[in-house]
């Protein structure tokens, strides 16, 4: 149970405000049983009440917030009471019992004031409060309506046949020639004129009740309609006050780093100290590794690898040492370009678009091009390739342990050019393929297919002349939360090696994308990466630690162990996404002391770490070219005998990439609305062979088809082949013209 204990000061502690609703005041809070009560600055305003460390606090970090319109509030004793709200409890006590009763008054009448803007009942009998009418409700109004309706729609038609009938009758009797037939005739023009009567008044009536049964429906509805108008109201401004206060603290903590990452260390008593109860604010810290690792006292092993090392075998030395680490990357230097124009300085507000789409699957979100970059998800996805000779060194490798080390380096590098690519891959256009011929310099060539378009999925298959093939499928799930986007590659990265037949079976980690409301946006990597050899049991167990503010490990930490078919340990893996990775062998291992809930950690006495994997540093003006890689920066140049379907020729991206932004923006919808069309057209189709007793056929990709694996069991799209034959034809009749 959280305890908040508020004390007030006589004369400047319980300040009235300028409003009824605001009523500031220093109080004391308990915080835990070590540092007992705290001195703070309490706010009660619009509904809420508040808390700082100080009143100049208020301007930019609030402790905590209590929404008083759901809150119980509890008198105690020796000035004490509490509050509970959210099956959460807090404890407040004040200096004297004056101030006692005059927080409390001001707290219930806040709260009537908040209990007030919800649904309540009014003279038209109608039970109350309504928070929202469910479907049964509107499902009855609804028939009772419709009924009523029906009567009208009666009454109507027999006004209509009786007033016709009269008419008739009064015609007639301006036609009679003698008296005698007068009589007969002024008969039945009264009995008509009675039934008509009758009739107008039931359709009075009829129309009396409707009006009275639409009125009184109509004033549940419009005050359930008011009350979510409020309540959004009062979000968005909840929301815009979290926002502000969030900025002003990220912008605190940049400017004393140094300040923030010694809290932990120097902790005085006193104000200066945090509170438990405020780094609930904050992404909670991750448990600590299930091992840890001790380096052996062999000093002379503290050295990254080099061709002329020896570690632990031959094979060690020589394959995974022969990799070209150059930090300025090695595609400057193959004859292709080095950079793209500059990114346009226009200024959009991400939140003016994303605050009606939380909840939505962000392919679904119609998007300008101010916020992508100029590449589409395909070519993001061929991006993964940009330290492949990483698995040229693993194919090399005779030992399968070393191999899955050289493997888990290849699958975190993918994410390295991440940290700063904040902009929006292009959704590809159903069909849309993207290749990579890098035979020449690297020994690989790539091709990727779009084969979904709702949910994106597109599938990847690379093949090297240097010992390995590397295929995928992958559906992009993504999500607008609010205040962050995650993005969750659904599908398996298959990885097989041809000399040895070792096949890796790997799938990717969550992206998560910070800071949509307000500040700078910034990317982080969280999640576990299970990494399996099909052929030698052998596996790695990643995991990605979420970033955290009041964490003391490294950001963007990355850590693993390597373990044989037995479930015996052989190798550590630490680094991290952004930068690299390293291997320590495992000399030893054993049981350490009990951990968190009373789990024993394993302490494994490794050798000095080697290096496996170290970043390239961006090329030169790389923040403003949407700080692509070196290999980002080519995947876009134009090229010939391409497929006419290549993203290199979508006209928005080139456009984009142009810096004709508004341009970029007309034609996307182009091609988006013309893509709406061909989708329909599609279903048109299937619901026609459906009423003609046929099977619908289903999107059929140009390169891919569906198979099932004889090593894993699992059913995904492969490459077919042909495309590389018909590039060499030119030969590209099959091909939609998606553009």
């Amino acid at each position: 149970m959280t305890e908040l204990v508020v004390r007030t000061l006589p004369s400047p502690s319980g300040v009235q405000g300028p409003g009824p609703d605001t009523y500031k005041g220093w109080l004391f809070k308990w915080t835990n049983y070590l540092k007992g009560y705290q001195r703070r600055w309490f706010v009660l305003s619009n509904g809420l009440l508040s808390y700082y460390r100080t009143q100049a606090e208020m301007a930019h970090t609030c402790r905590g917030t209590i929404t008083l319109a759901t809150v119980h509030i509890e008198m105690g004793d020796t000035y004490h009471f509490v509050l509970t709200s959210g099956g959460r409890s807090y404890h407040l006590k004040a200096y004297t019992e004056g101030e006692c009763q005059r927080w409390v008054s001001a707290l219930q009448q806040a709260k009537a004031n908040a209990t007030q803007m919800m649904p309540h009942s009014d003279d038209s009998g109608d039970e109350g409060p309504l928070a929202q009418p469910d479907r049964a409700l509107i499902q009855g109004a609804l028939k009772t309506l419709a009924s009523k309706l029906e009567d009208l729609s009666t009454c109507n038609e027999l006004i209509g046949k009786h007033g016709a009938a009269l008419q008739r009758s009064l015609s007639e009797l301006e036609d009679l020639r003698t008296p005698s037939d007068g009589a007969d005739k002024l008969k039945t023009v009264n009995e008509r004129a009675t039934l008509f009567r009758i009739t107008s008044n039931a359709m009075i009536n009829a129309c009396q009740d409707f009006v009275d049964l639409a009125e009184t429906h109509s004033r549940r509805w419009q005050r359930v309609l008011q009350y979510e108008r409020e309540q959004r109201h009062h979000l968005e401004e909840t929301i815009e006050q979290l926002a502000k206060q969030h900025n002003n603290l990220e912008r605190a903590w940049r400017e004393a780093p140094s300040t923030h990452n010694k809290v932990a260390e120097r902790t005085p008593e006193g104000e200066s100290s945090e509170e438990n109860e405020d780094i609930e604010f904050f992404d909670a810290m991750e448990d600590s590794p299930a091992f840890i690792t001790v380096p052996a006292e062999d000093h002379s092993q503290h050295r990254h690898l080099s061709s002329n090392q020896s570690v632990t075998s031959g094979s060690l030395s020589s394959n995974w040492s022969q990799g070209d680490n150059d930090s300025s990357g090695s595609y400057l230097r193959r004859g292709r370009r080095c950079r793209i124009p500059d990114k346009p300085n226009y200024s959009l507000n991400l939140w003016s678009i994303m605050k009606n789409c939380i909840g939505k699957e962000l392919s679904k979100i119609p998007m300008p091009v101010n916020f992508n970059e100029p590449l589409s998800m395909l070519q993001r996805l061929t991006e993964d390739l940009e330290y492949s000779e990483l698995l040229d060194r693993a194919a090399r490798c005779d030992s399968s342990l070393e191999q899955m080390c050289l493997v888990s380096a290849f699958s975190v590098s993918s994410y390295s050019t991440t940290i700063h690519r904040t902009g929006k891959p292009f959704n590809p256009l159903l069909g849309e393929t993207y290749e990579l011929d890098r035979v020449e310099e690297y020994g690989y060539r790539s091709i990727c297919e779009q084969i979904n378009h709702h949910p994106p999925a597109a599938a990847h298959h690379v093949v090297s002349q240097r010992g390995w093939t590397l295929w995928q499928e992958i559906t992009i799930d993504s999500k607008f939360r609010g205040k962050y986007i995650s993005i969750m590659p659904l599908g398996n990265i298959h990885l097989k090696f041809h000399a040895s037949g070792n096949h890796y079976v790997w799938s990717k980690v969550t992206s998560t994308v910070h800071n949509i409301i307000v500040g700078k946006l910034w990317i982080d990597q969280s999640g576990d990466i299970i990494i399996v050899n099909h052929r030698s049991k052998d596996t790695c167990h990643l995991k990605f630690s979420p970033y955290s503010y009041f964490s003391r490990d490294v950001p963007r930490k990355v850590t693993g162990v390597v373990t044989d078919g037995e479930g015996s340990a052989h190798y550590i893996l630490s680094g991290t996404w952004d930068d690299k990775m390293e291997s320590a062998k495992i000399i030893e291992s054993s049981h350490g002391c009990g951990g968190s809930e009373g789990k024993q950690k394993t302490v494994y006495q490794t050798r000095p770490p080697q290096l496996l994997w170290k970043k390239y540093s961006l090329p030169e003006n790389a923040e403003n070219m949407h700080f692509f890689s070196s290999l980002a920066l080519t995947l876009n140049e134009p090229e010939d005998g391409v497929a006419p379907t290549d993203s290199r020729l979508r006209p928005d991206q080139r456009l984009m990439e142009a810096g004709l932004w508004d341009e970029a923006n007309a034609e996307k919808q182009r091609l988006e609305e013309r893509q709406r069309l061909e989708r329909r057209k599609r279903e048109a189709q299937a619901n026609l062979a459906l009423e003609e007793g046929k099977e619908a056929e289903r999107y059929q990709p140009m390169w891919f088809e569906k198979r099932t694996d004889t090593e894993t069991g699992e059913s995904s799209y492969v490459y077919r082949g042909g495309y590389w034959e018909a590039k060499d034809r030119q030969d590209w009749n099959q091909c939609s013209a998606i553009f």
